[in-house]
């Protein structure tokens, strides 16, 4: 595949990100033994990670934007561009020595994003997209799947842990889905679960209470394969509300009605 020159950019930075959590991520193994336990290691893996991407990102384009997880945002000179970056999504599976995170980086222009990169070193798997050019993991075309009921779905969710509100309703909307599909699963890591949708390794995905570092690339990785996303409401305001309801054209249509059902009156 023919790669743009801010694409080749993001990916360099996301594989040099990730070379350096592969690393830490064997530490963080060893670390788990530890009377001390590997919480301090891993933030300082987290920011190690995003000064690395961020670096790279800034020395290539110094007049854009930058939006990361661990610092303030950087206002950028243009106007028009911005970097949008998780260094680390799933860091509590890498905190456990779970190999399910990524690094995640996106480019936004005129506030649409038209670029985005999602990168799991612990399995080798880049996935990459540009607006109108299609969504590849490590460069083969990739599609959205093709089920049309959710009774034959595998469908991805979150669900709130401690310090996260809403556990009441999230019970209720986990037990109208489950009602309705083959299977549900919890990973951990959203950028990969949207990525999951855009593989068809998920047939959906719906998850609200995230921030824009988590999703925005993606949203576009789905909308490069075919796939749909909207925010809650069926808008298109997923990246800014912070939630998205994710699949291909019969399926986020039919999860959205689902997780949308009324919450019961008592």
């Amino acid at each position: 595949m023919a790669r743009s020159a801010l694409l080749n950019v993001m990916v360099q930075a996301a594989l040099k990100a990730g070379k350096s959590l592969a690393r830490d991520f064997g530490e963080v193994q060893n670390l788990q033994v530890s009377v001390k336990g590997p919480s301090d290691f891993v933030s300082q893996a987290d920011l190690k990670a995003e000064k690395l991407v961020r670096d790279d990102l800034l020395k290539a384009r110094p007049t854009y934007g930058f939006l990361g997880e661990e610092g303030e945002e950087i206002k950028g000179t243009d106007g028009a561009h911005r970097w949008i970056v998780d260094p680390l999504d799933g860091t509590t599976n890498f905190l456990h020595g779970i190999p399910q995170f990524a690094v995640s980086i996106a480019l936004e222009r005129n506030g649409e994003v038209v670029a985005g990169v999602i990168f799991n070193p612990a399995t080798d798997e880049l996935y990459t997209a540009e607006k109108g050019g299609g969504a590849f993991m490590n460069d083969r075309r990739i599609r959205v799947g093709a089920r049309k009921v959710l009774s034959d779905c595998v469908i991805g969710c979150a669900v709130p842990h401690l310090g996260r509100g809403q556990h009441g309703k999230a019970l209720v909307e986990l037990r109208h889905v489950m009602g309705e599909v083959a299977g549900i699963r919890r990973f951990g890591a959203a950028a990969l679960d949207l990525a999951y949708v855009a593989t068809g390794r998920f047939d959906g995905f719906w998850e609200s209470g995230l921030n824009a570092w988590d999703i925005a690339a993606g949203i576009l990785l789905i909308r490069e394969a075919g796939g749909f996303v909207s925010d809650r409401s069926g808008g298109a305001d997923a990246l800014d509300k912070g939630e998205v309801v994710a699949g291909n054209e019969y399926i986020q249509k039919a999860l959205l009605e689902v997780v949308n059902r009324p919450l019961p009156a008592n």
